[in-house]
């Protein structure tokens, strides 16, 4: 399990094939990207982006996640206190 800090946080709408290019040639090594034309024929008829750029990532123990209101399917939860999330039995 990981926590970390959000450093800024990016958002693109009304994307075209030429903005997603453009936002890959910008961001695309610090999102992994390494063939453009590849991701940019995938990515064509994506509509909207958004980019989170995260610092001091941190590895902690894991534990169980009370997810009341988040809602069960959620991949990312944002707190300031990550007490606030366990579950305690």
């Amino acid at each position: 399990m990981l926590k970390a800090d959000v450093e800024k946080v990016l958002q693109f709408d009304n994307l075209f094939v030429g903005k997603i290019k453009d936002i890959l040639e910008t961001y695309g090594k610090q999102i992994c990207i390494q063939n453009i034309p590849k991701a940019v024929e995938k990515l064509k008829d994506k509509r909207y982006c958004i980019l989170i750029f995260l610092k001091n990532p941190q590895t902690i123990e894991l534990f169980q996640i009370d997810k009341t209101g988040y809602g069960n399917a959620c991949a990312w939860i944002c707190v300031e206190d990550v007490e606030k999330i366990k579950a305690y039995k």
